[in-house]
């Protein structure tokens, strides 16, 4: 899909407003076209410039002549019955009239327009976020995290100001532009075409800048996101940028970014700006083209033109440059609009390479347990995991160790589908998890990842993310008691509804951790996954909580990762990961009896 069809796309369910705005500005074309061609004229007639007509016109026929013949007739009985006076009054509120309806018009054009742009970048930011969530989670590892968001603001807006905005113009001036162009064309056919002729030449020039502005703009845009990332990552890490005292080096790259922002923004913006005085000056070079041309030809008598009507002529020629020139500054700014279109369309036409089936099965229960089947997984055409085999059954705790990079959060991973295995398959109770529809297989499992997510929320609300129902306060109360949440939930300053901060900030880590458990412990599903679930918290805290996760994981299915011995020494089986493989296997006290890798891990506790 190009980048303009995809804008015509989003136009389709706005074709009313569409259709509303063309017949308005249709109307307000007609109101000035004909504003313009009564005045001179008339005041011709009014003033004994021209003999006034006694004479009828003849039958109608498709020409100027007959045209200037009519009203020069009907102006010419205005005069005769009402006298020069009442008829000059009368044009007068006669160009009042047509002008109130020509902008009267103009404006129900624009109103039906209104509701059209705002509809499609309501329509455009809404997709580009739906797709945001659908994406896989590898997605978001390649592509830079201040780049999606500008994509989905400053992109979007773009396009809003550079492209939609600019509509009304694209469908409004055209169709003036023809209107002045018929009418210059039964005035002079010849004349006509010879600035038809000319005019292309100026079209050429406009069309290579625009080229050039869509570049500069695509480039802009990126350097926004680095920007954007930029900004992010030192907020982020705020606490490391001060502790280490590198205030200088951050500030030293965002002005480097910020510089080099500027230099294409500045450049991109000459170029805009260029167009509209470059219009200018072209179309008004065309116009004394063919005023020396046309003149000519008058004044030699080869053209059978009247030098009334030239001047009539050059006049309305004269109209065609502010629509010109309006039009030409809408197709700069189109232009740069694209960049933006061409960006947002990265993210809508990004593969989602993790998706339901032709025919999802709903996974409603889970009886029996979940089966590693010659499992290998690739990633950026890297082994990550290889041939890893194990059945979890269900109620039994399986964790999972190993140094880093060992390949660990990455077989987590693949349960819920966050990643998709490369060669083998993942079943539970016996059927390959791809089958499932992705909401029924994430619905029966909770997850605590090392790292604890929080939103910029509530507490209660953080607690009940998870739950697709409502929550009782009893219910989250119960749920953070569990997590040892509870005590500490209830000092703040409006206790389980106070607001936690962007990620939690208002809260230490060891309390961003216990709310990530409470909400697990509120979802109460079938299978548990434990990413380093107690690493943020103190010594304390993690003996409360780690008796409520036992009590947790009672009589349901686990997969534990952890770093520390009090967490995986009563699993049901252990699985001691090295370099993507499995290379031990068994219970605590077998692994240890067996003095191989896993007892070297537990001398060092470097799970």
């Amino acid at each position: 899909m190009t980048n303009f069809s995809r804008i015509l796309h989003y136009l389709k369910p706005f074709k009313l407003q569409a259709l509303l705005h063309v017949c308005f500005n249709l109307l307000s074309i007609v109101f000035s076209v004909v504003s313009l061609a009564m005045v001179i004229p008339f005041l011709r007639l009014l003033f004994d410039k021209q003999p006034l007509v006694q004479l009828p016109p003849p039958a109608f026929t498709p020409s100027v002549a007959w045209i200037e013949s009519a009203f020069n007739y009907t102006m010419t009985q205005l005069i005769v019955q009402n006298g020069k006076s009442q008829a000059l009054l009368f044009v007068c509120i006669m160009v009042a009239v047509i002008f109130f309806f020509k902008n009267l018009f103009r404006y129900l054009a624009m109103y039906a327009m209104a509701g059209m742009r705002n509809g499609v970048i309501k329509d455009i930011r809404s997709d580009a976020f739906t797709k945001v969530v659908a994406l896989p989670v590898g997605y978001f590892t390649e592509e830079r995290k201040g780049d999606v968001i500008t994509r989905l603001t400053s992109d979007v807006q773009e396009v809003e100001n550079s492209i939609i905005s600019m509509l009304a113009v694209a469908f409004t001036e055209p169709l003036t532009v023809l209107a002045y162009f018929l009418t210059m064309f039964f005035i002079s056919p010849q004349l006509t075409l010879f600035v038809l002729l000319v005019l292309p030449i100026t079209g050429v020039i406009i069309g290579q800048i625009g080229k050039t502005l869509k570049k500069k703009s695509h480039q802009a845009q990126g350097r926004l996101g680095v920007l954007m990332s930029l900004i992010d990552e030192t907020i982020s890490g705020m606490r490391i940028v001060k502790g280490f005292n590198a205030q200088n080096k951050q500030k030293a790259k965002f002005e480097a970014e910020n510089q080099a922002f500027y230099h294409l923004s500045k450049s991109m913006l000459h170029r805009r700006d260029l167009s509209s005085p470059l219009s200018e000056f072209m179309s008004i070079t065309v116009v004394a083209v063919v005023l020396y041309v046309g003149g000519r030809m008058v004044l030699s008598q080869s053209l059978q033109l009247e030098a009334e009507t030239f001047i009539y002529f050059i006049v309305v020629f004269s109209q065609i440059i502010p629509p010109a020139k309006a039009f030409s500054t809408a197709f700069y700014n189109i232009q740069k609009g694209l960049a933006s279109v061409e960006r947002i369309g990265k993210i809508l036409d990004a593969p989602i390479l993790v998706k339901d089936p032709d025919n999802p099965i709903a996974l409603t229960s889970f009886d029996q347990g979940i089966a590693f089947e010659q499992v290998y997984f690739t990633y950026d055409k890297q082994p990550v995991l290889q041939n890893i085999n194990f059945y979890l059954p269900k109620g039994k705790v399986l964790a999972l160790v190993g140094s880093s990079g060992a390949g660990k959060s990455t077989l987590a991973d693949l349960l819920p589908r966050f990643y998709d295995v490369t060669q083998g398959a993942i079943k539970i109770d016996n059927t390959d998890i791809r089958r499932f529809n992705l909401e029924s297989i994430r619905s029966i499992m909770g997850i605590v990842t090392q790292e604890p997510i929080l939103f910029n929320d509530t507490v209660f609300n953080n607690i009940a993310y998870g739950v697709n129902r409502p929550v009782t306060d009893e219910e989250v109360i119960a749920a953070a008691k569990i997590a040892n949440a509870h005590s500490f939930i209830t000092q703040l300053d409006n206790g389980y509804h106070t607001n936690i901060g962007d990620r939690g900030c208002k809260l230490s880590g060891g309390e961003r951790q216990r709310l990530t458990i409470a909400r697990a412990v509120l979802k109460n599903p079938p299978i548990l996954i434990l990413d380093e679930a107690t690493s943020s918290l103190d010594s304390e805290s993690e003996k409360l909580v780690q008796d409520a996760i036992f009590k947790l994981m009672q009589n349901r299915t686990t997969v534990v990762i952890a770093h520390r011995l009090s967490t995986i020494q009563f699993a049901d089986e252990i699985l001691v990961l090295q370099k993507g493989q499995i290379v031990e296997r068994g219970t605590h006290n077998s692994l240890m009896q067996a003095q191989g890798a896993y007892k070297k891990l537990v001398d060092l506790q470097a799970f």
